[in-house]
């Protein structure tokens, strides 16, 4: 090979260097991967992204997660319930600290062939929320995800614009518009819609409290059982969950139960746990639920035993 030849290949290995190997992308009613049908079977761990220390504990269970049959991952830039993730300043613009984090885990999933639902805005009860925001700051945290997705070109991925339609119920803002400030810049990433009723037309697939659509995949992207987020795991004056990782004979039943409802009807199902998102995660496993052995491995084991190919 030629020199110039050899400045060539170097100059697109450097500009490649992020490039991802995965494309995750929706059709209609069923998800796939490089053209391959795709069912998310997945944890939320939302608050992946609180410290260095947190991420790269995560991503050190990767491939424990992937032996029992997981193939997804969410994780949130803004918010997430006691994590108050400050993934966005001010004018909706991405902070590199976050982003870097975010980085080291999408690319340690595409290696593993496995997806990340990349959350944006998780308003709730979140100290990191930014109360003057109006829907041009919303739409811009949106634009500037994907456009960070798309120029790094990690597409093993799905974007949450507003987790639960939070942000749109406390501040009003459009989903709808927030979807198409993202698709303006790169319609080939993902967008869902995570709010009560059908989804948009510019959604590309319906998430958690949407309504399920008979044209659009959907995704149940926090699956939990009936209470499970109320006084179960919420007290008032406490900044964290209780029960973690704690859960009755009948909580798990019904959990079990879901799970099978969504994935053999080709839904998607991401597991929602005090256990991944309590303040610090716990990303091992644990044990059987019970207050002596906290823990969702009763899960994961099921996943394999009915799932895992």
């Amino acid at each position: 090979m030629t020199r110039i030849g050899i400045l060539i290949v170097g100059i697109f290995l450097a500009i490649n260097v992020n490039a991802g190997k995965n494309i995750f992308s929706v059709k209609g009613t069923k998800a796939y991967l490089n053209d391959e049908a795709f069912l998310s079977i997945g944890l939320r761990c939302s608050n992946a992204l609180i410290s260095e220390k947190t991420t790269d504990d995560l991503i050190g269970h990767l491939d424990l997660y992937k032996s029992f049959g997981v193939n997804t991952i969410s994780v949130f830039f803004m918010g997430s319930r006691f994590g108050d993730v400050t993934g966005y300043y001010k004018d909706g613009t991405l902070n590199p600290v976050y982003t870097n984090r975010m980085a080291k885990i999408i690319k340690a999933c595409d290696k593993r062939d496995m997806v990340v639902l990349a959350g944006c805005l998780y308003w709730g009860t979140s100290e990191a929320k930014w109360e003057n925001w109006t829907q041009k700051e919303a739409n811009a945290a949106v634009a500037n995800t994907v456009k960070w997705l798309s120029e790094n070109d990690y597409k093993n991925v799905f974007v949450d614009p507003d987790n639960e339609g939070m942000a749109h119920r406390e501040k009003g803002f459009d989903i709808e518009k927030m979807i198409a400030a993202g698709k303006k810049v790169d319609p080939e990433i993902m967008i869902g819609y995570n709010n009560h009723g059908l989804p948009p037309a510019n959604a590309d697939l319906a998430l958690h409290f949407s309504d399920k659509p008979e044209n659009k995949h959907y995704i149940e992207s926090e699956g939990t059982m009936t209470d499970y987020w109320g006084a179960y795991s919420k007290e008032q004056g406490v900044y964290n969950y209780i029960n973690i990782g704690i859960y009755t004979e009948g909580k798990k039943r019904e959990q079990l139960k879901n799970t099978d409802k969504h994935l053999q009807n080709g839904m998607g199902y991401i597991f929602a746990s005090t256990w991944l998102q309590c303040i610090p995660p716990n990303c091992k496993p644990g044990g059987d639920g019970t207050p002596c052995n906290p823990g969702i491995s009763w899960w994961l084991q099921h996943i394999k035993e009915s799932y895992k190919k």
